[in-house]
């Protein structure tokens, strides 16, 4: 995602009850936002989550849609992430990652090493809610000594395809987390801006398969989808029945 629409995007902004603007300076405005997730005083283990966004140029900094629509997926399929190793990559935010911690997943949460203000902001976030997660610095493509401990079940990424740049460095990391815990699944979303054409390639050339891939807003509650805006696919991902075979057609 490029910057002008990125900026375009910030419009659309989600805050499920509230934003609460916190300091201003010449440089961003802080705020604390407020997302819900079934029904806090209601029977179905519902609660909150609060993220501190900063309005800057850092555009990891601000809950993103993609983000939004992953984190109402993995509320949606609780019982999937409760008691299991979760990682988010590119968390930023980290707003999935937070609610899957808070579903009672041991998560790690990553963002790139040299982004320092932002993995500091996820720390400040894992403790305004509570949460005891691990993070650490994780730049795509790079093979870091920790990198070899992680054995992930499930792999979350909100808008992460957004850098064409960045896609080979994305998959071969996500291809050697899914090779390092077999029977793991890359869950994903993004804004589809041009067809699968490009993901179905990714994936194809990376020996990796597509095994569910939903429309965004079809399991996003009104009131929240109307908050937001684009054509936001969720794609779950695994590594091929037989990598070594020949592809095929990942997307049926």
């Amino acid at each position: 995602m490029g910057s002008k629409e990125q900026e375009e995007e910030a419009e659309h902004l989600s805050d499920d009850e509230s934003t609460v603007p916190t300091k201003s300076d010449s440089r961003h405005m802080t705020a604390v936002s407020l997302h819900s997730f079934g029904e806090p005083d209601g029977g179905d283990g519902g609660f909150s989550i609060k993220i501190i966004e900063t309005m800057s140029e850092e555009y990891g900094m601000f809950v993103w849609p993609c983000g939004v629509v992953l984190a109402e997926y993995v509320w949606q399929q609780r019982r999937r992430f409760s008691g299991i190793n979760v990682l988010e990559l590119g968390a930023g935010t980290s707003l999935p990652g937070l609610v899957a911690a808070k579903l009672g997943a041991d998560v790690t949460l990553t963002d790139d090493s040299r982004r320092v203000e932002a993995l500091e902001n996820i720390r400040r976030l894992c403790d305004l809610n509570k949460l005891k997660c691990k993070v650490m610095g994780l730049t795509w493509g790079v093979w870091d000594a920790h990198i070899f401990d992680l054995c992930p079940q499930i792999i979350l990424g909100a808008d992460v395809l957004y850098n064409a740049s960045a896609f080979d460095d994305l998959f071969s990391t996500v291809t050697f987390l899914l090779q390092n815990s077999p029977g793991s699944v890359f869950i994903t979303t993004y804004h589809n801006r041009s067809g699968h054409h490009l993901l179905e390639f990714l994936m194809i050339k990376w020996r990796l398969k597509c095994v569910k891939l939903v429309d965004g807003f079809s399991f996003m509650p009104s009131v929240k989808a109307s908050k937001l805006s684009g054509n936001i696919q969720l794609v779950e991902i695994a590594l091929s029945d037989e990598q070594d075979s020949a592809p095929g057609h990942v997307f049926s």
